[in-house]
Formats: structure tokens, C-alpha cells, sequence
């Protein structure tokens, strides 16, 4: 059961095509506007694209063209779209609110109820059957609105930041559930938090401006990001330029050397690469700091913040992470020109 998809908005500056494969989940992150709602509106119905073809395991769901039109309305496409709010019938139990699918479908109120209560206990709330949304908190209706969405019995199942509502207890028992029940599933989820792309994703597709920018496995696409949305994700510096014999050319004039990280790279000088360090790589100094194989250059704080039982020392698009005893002795405050410092053996270099 494979998914394909191309679609283009001309109003929103959207072109995006993917494909999902076969019990696969497949992340989809970027920054506000990039197209994930667009996204997920023309894949479950509630938005027709201006040109495309979408399949679900080979079955036509749009396919827009001058010459061809067809248009599967949302209720027959075999899709379910869980959203960030889990947008329950008020007067209905919560039974009777994971029934509704099957029901909707044709099936017996008996078996339906069977079924609910079926997914009801995957989800952790059978005792939660006779209740009614009111009387849940956030994580209870959000846990009987997965069960929802399961009883229906999606070919391909859309979640759109499912955990983004919840409050910090909530939602790692979510994301737990999530990543037994979708197992063996199909499966797209938007979200703007990592760990829920490491637990439960496949593979990672990052869009920006309405495109894809990257795609692969989600570790290499963390480890190695191709973005600077995803190098900030990974919580890593990431610097594009142009690739030397021995690390990366980049704007200002800036040389940063480091490890080529691909057999390739060796020989791709002059072609657009990245280099990417930790910010727990870079050391701060008042000074220009020699001594080889390091990278120095003068940077302006622009910001100091905690970061865990570190500061966090922003300058010139880039992060450091020191001691609050180190930022203390050296008198950082916003503002001021130092050196960032990085051994080269610290710095990833790949092409692009």
C-alpha cells in the first residue's frame, strides 16, 4: 500500500511531491507558513489544489489536469485527519464518539461498539467509555480522539501536531500510544518537536516556502541536516558555503575547516556544502585564539540564555554553550565582539 502525491497552490506558493510507503510514518516539519497545513488539506479533501495526482494504494484520489478531472470527496478517500484539538461531539460518549466511523460506514451499532471499545483500550481508556468530552481533560479526549480516528480504520492516517495541545504530563503517554498503535500503520504527522519525529517517524521531509528542501531517514536527516530549519531542530550551528579542499567557504569570507564527512567530498571543491558543529563545541574567547587545527572568528553577542545548567551565547548566527562561572569570568554581555572557537575535528562537512 504505497501513498503518492504532487500537488501544486499557486496562491500559496506550494509544489510538494512525496510518497509514504508501506507501514511507513513519515514526518512532516518546517516553520510556520511552509505549507504543512496546505499539505494535509489537499491530501484528506478540504482543499482542491490547482493542479496533481494523488494514489492510495492504487486508487485515484485526485488527479487535476486540463485534460483529466477527478475528485474523491473527503468522506470516500480512506484518509483521517486527527487534528492539534481532538474536536469530539459534545453530546455524544466517548463510545459513541469512536463508533460514529464505523457506524458512518455502514456497520451494525453492536460491532461498531465493539470496535470502539476495542480501540478505546489500545488507547488506555476503556474506563472512559461512558463519559462524555465535557468531563475529560486534554489528554483523555485527545487519547478517545486517536481511538477515533483508529476505529475508522484509515488507509492513510494525518496528524497534525496531535501532542501540541497537551501539557507536559500528557503528552510523552501520547506519544507512547502513538508509537505502539501506528506501528505496521501509514501514516503522516506535522510536527514541530523533534522527539516526536525520533520516536515515531520513519523519515523526515522538512518543507520551507512551500517546498521540500529535505527528505531522507529521520537520524540522518537530524544528524546531517541539508536545512538550517532542521540543524535547528537538531539543535546544532550549521553554516552553508561553498566547499574547499578541506571545509567550507562561507559568506563574509569566512573559512571554516573541518571533516569531510562523504568519500565524494574530497574532490567537490567549488560546489555548495554545509559545515555543522555543536554549540558544546565552541569555545569563547576575548581574544583571537591560534593554534592548530582550531577555526576562530569574531563574533557580536546578541543574546545570553539558559540552556540546562549552561548558558547559551548567541552571536553571529551561531551558538555557543558555556559554563555560567566561564560566561561570568569572561563578562559576556549583549553587545560585545568576541571569538568563537572550534576545533576542526568538531565540524562536519558535507555537500548540499
Amino acid at each position: 500500500m504505497t501513498f503518492s502525491f504532487q500537488a501544486a497552490v499557486a496562491g500559496r506558493g506550494f509544489d510538494v511531491a512525496l510518497t509514504v510507503g508501506p507501514e511507513e510514518t513519515l514526518a512532516v516539519m518546517g516553520p510556520n507558513g511552509a505549507g504543512k497545513s496546505t499539505l494535509l488539506a489537499s491530501i484528506a479533501g478540504l482543499l482542491k489544489p490547482d493542479s496533481g495526482r494523488a494514489e492510495l494504494d492504487g486508487r485515484t484520489l485526485f488527479h487535476l489536469d486540463p485534460k483529466q478531472h477527478a475528485w474523491v470527496p473527503p468522506h470516500h478517500r480512506g484518509t483521517v485527519l486527527l487534528a492539534q484539538e481532538p474536536l469530539l461531539f459534545p453530546h455524544l460518549t466517548a463510545l459513541e464518539n469512536v463508533a460514529f466511523g464505523p457506524r458512518s460506514g455502514g456497520t451494525s451499532k453492536h460491532l461498531a461498539n465493539s470496535r470502539a471499545m476495542h480501540w478505546l483500550a489500545e488507547v488506555e481508556a476503556a474506563d472512559l467509555a461512558d463519559r462524555r468530552p465535557a468531563e475529560l481533560s486534554g489528554g483523555q479526549a485527545q487519547r478517545v480522539a486517536v481511538a477515533r480516528a483508529l476505529a475508522a480504520d484509515p488507509a492513510l492516517l494525518l496528524l497534525d501536531e496531535p501532542l501540541a495541545a497537551l501539557d507536559i504530563h500528557s503528552a510523552p503517554l501520547l506519544r507512547r500510544l502513538l508509537k505502539r498503535v501506528l506501528a505496521g500503520r501509514q501514516a503522516i504527522i506535522v510536527t514541530h518537536d523533534v522527539l516526536d519525529a525520533l520516536m515515531l517517524a520513519d523519515r523526515v521531509a522538512v518543507l520551507e516556502g512551500g517546498r521540500i528542501v529535505e527528505a531522507g531517514p529521520t537520524r540522518t536527516v537530524l544528524e546531517r541536516p541539508r536545512s538550517s530549519f532542521a540543524a535547528g531542530l537538531a539543535g546544532l550551528n550549521f553554516v552553508p558555503g561553498i566547499m574547499t579542499g578541506n571545509g567550507i567557504r562561507a559568506g563574509g569570507g569566512r573559512e571554516i575547516s573541518g571533516h569531510l564527512e562523504e568519500p565524494g567530498d574530497a574532490g567537490g571543491k567549488n560546489r555548495p556544502g554545509v559545515a555543522v558543529f555543536p554549540p558544546s563545541a565552541v569555545s569563547v574567547f576575548l581574544t583571537d585564539a591560534h593554534g592548530s587545527p582550531r577555526n576562530s572568528f569574531p563574533v557580536s553577542i546578541t543574546d545570553l540564555e539558559p540552556h540546562g545548567d549552561l548558558i547559551r551565547v548567541r552571536a553571529g548566527g551561531l551558538a555557543a554553550d558555556i559554563t555560567p562561572a566561564a560566561s561570568a569570568d569572561l563578562g559576556l554581555v549583549p553587545g560585545m565582539t568576541v571569538h568563537f572557537v572550534v576545533k576542526a575535528a568538531a565540524v562536519s562537512v558535507y555537500g548540499t
